[in-house]
């Protein structure tokens, strides 16, 4: 059994699957856990979180495991937490020795975030080309993933959860927002500062991503449009133009990833 792990700013999510599923294409079926990241400051602490969540046959099963993060000084104790666990040493995206098998074309290729260009390789895999990959997680992104598959940029504005920080972080008399599911009906002058406050987060989001996706594509034509994270099953609905909401697709694409360098290996990483 085959383990990915995306460590993300709040949540670290595992998900595991069989290689014969994930070579049959069965990897829509995947379930997922999460765990907060600040566990995975300590190699024992996540260690112990993931047994929770995973439970003991499969921990006892695991036999291969990837990872990327964008969080690195937790990093090192996911990767430790593993070995603890499955007695195996996982890969993890950006190391000289992993091989996404993707062109990267921006200015500075090692800056690219570790889970966007995952993102990429499982809509290289899972989704028509060329795409747009709208991801909701702690910064909303869009990124644009080519005909022929390469890298091409994107767009980093700030996520939901952390404007609604700011405003409650900032603003002494707006209350703390809770956030929740909407509907079309949301009215979009707010009658009441909750109400108010709703509208411009919730219209001000949808607006902002018709926007930029409308901008994208005057210039790089009718794409097709996938939304993964954390929130995208809250705001995909609702956007101008419909997209293939894919939750699972940062751990498809670790999926993907090792199978390429497992290859790349002769097949020694196979699980």
């Amino acid at each position: 059994m085959l383990l990915a792990i995306d460590i993300g700013n709040t949540n670290i999510v595992l998900a595991c699957a069989h290689a014969s599923d994930l070579a049959e294409d069965r990897s829509g079926q995947l379930q997922t856990w999460r765990i907060e990241t600040h566990m995975g400051e300590d190699a024992a602490a996540f260690a112990e979180a993931m047994r929770a969540a995973l439970g003991d046959d499969r921990c006892q099963a695991i036999s291969g495991a990837m990872i990327a993060s964008v969080v690195p000084a937790v990093t090192h104790g996911v990767k430790e937490g593993v070995r603890l666990v499955a007695d195996v040493v996982p890969l993890v995206v950006g190391d000289p020795d992993v091989d996404l098998g993707i062109r990267v074309n921006i200015d500075q290729p090692s800056q690219a975030g570790a889970d966007r260009l995952v993102n990429a390789v499982g809509a290289q895999v899972h989704h028509s080309l060329p795409a747009i990959i709208l991801d909701f997680g702690t910064a909303t992104t869009l990124d644009l993933v080519a005909k022929d598959g390469a890298y091409e940029g994107g767009i980093i504005a700030p996520g939901v959860a952390l404007s609604i920080d700011a405003l409650d972080a900032a603003a002494a008399q707006l209350p703390r927002l809770a956030l929740r599911p909407f509907d079309a009906d949301l009215p979009i002058l707010g009658k009441n500062t909750v109400t108010a406050m709703e509208s411009g987060i919730f219209w001000g989001y949808v607006s902002m991503i018709d926007g930029l996706l409308a901008r994208l594509r005057a210039r790089y034509g009718d794409v097709s449009l996938v939304a993964t994270g954390g929130l995208a099953g809250l705001f995909a609905q609702h956007l101008s133009s419909k997209p293939t909401v894919d939750t699972d697709l940062t751990v498809k694409g670790l999926f993907e990833i090792y199978a390429r360098n497992s290859i790349a290996a002769g097949g020694a990483r196979n699980g």
